[in-house]
């Protein structure tokens, strides 16, 4: 036996010219937005210069320094000595003086001295933000010995 369902009228009656409307309303708003943020670019300037002009910074900037169990330094990859360290922090906060920040990431068999040298630096090139990373335990619900 045959199914017969009767037609409604209910989307019959859907006016869609509104919403059309609206699309068109906000594919103005969008160009017009994109074009004067498009503008403040395309004026040519020749701007002043400034001996304490810091370079303009989008994101935050992170070093992160890793120290295996014998003391070894290593920073993007490369390993490197204390002085080339040292040289790779001064020339990141040159670059980035108030978005740059150092990870220290310190093995936890290496001695304390290691990390506190790699904070030194940091202090000594005015890092803003330098931070020791450390292992979250694992928790079971026991108690731990």
């Amino acid at each position: 036996m045959a199914v017969v369902l009767k037609k409604s009228r209910a989307l019959d009656a859907l006016n869609m010219t509104p919403f059309i409307d609206v699309v068109f309303i906000l594919l103005i708003f969008f160009l017009v937005a994109a074009r004067f943020a498009q503008e403040d670019h395309e004026i040519p300037v020749q701007l002043p210069t400034a001996q304490s002009a810091l370079p303009m910074t989008l994101t935050p900037e992170v070093l992160t320094v890793g120290i295996d169990e014998r003391g070894n330094f290593q920073a993007e990859g490369q390993p490197l000595g204390a002085a080339e360290l040292e040289e790779r922090i001064r020339q990141r906060v040159a670059d980035n003086p108030l978005n740059q920040m150092v990870i220290i990431r310190g093995d936890r068999r290496v001695p304390f001295q290691f990390v506190v040298a790699v904070m030194d630096m940091c202090r000594q090139h005015k890092v803003p933000t330098y931070k020791v990373t450390t292992a979250v335990p694992e928790t079971s619900g026991q108690a731990t010995e």
